[in-house]
């Protein structure tokens, strides 16, 4: 299993793949940040990874 996460370009609060994927669009939850983060914000290798391992990303 890889640790895949996303930091924010503006606060640099780091998102996980899996809320990403989740969500597909979220605000950044970096206090009073109001960047919003997309699963697409992800590398294509990262998302492909991602996919194809899902069932070991579960909470």
């Amino acid at each position: 299993m890889r640790i895949i996460t996303h930091a924010c370009p503006a606060c640099g609060t780091v998102v996980a793949a899996n809320e990403l994927e989740s969500r597909r669009v979220m605000k950044c939850p970096g206090l009073h940040c109001e960047e919003v983060h997309r699963f697409d914000d992800l590398e294509d290798e990262e998302r492909e990874h991602f996919l194809e391992n899902k069932d070991q990303y579960r909470l």
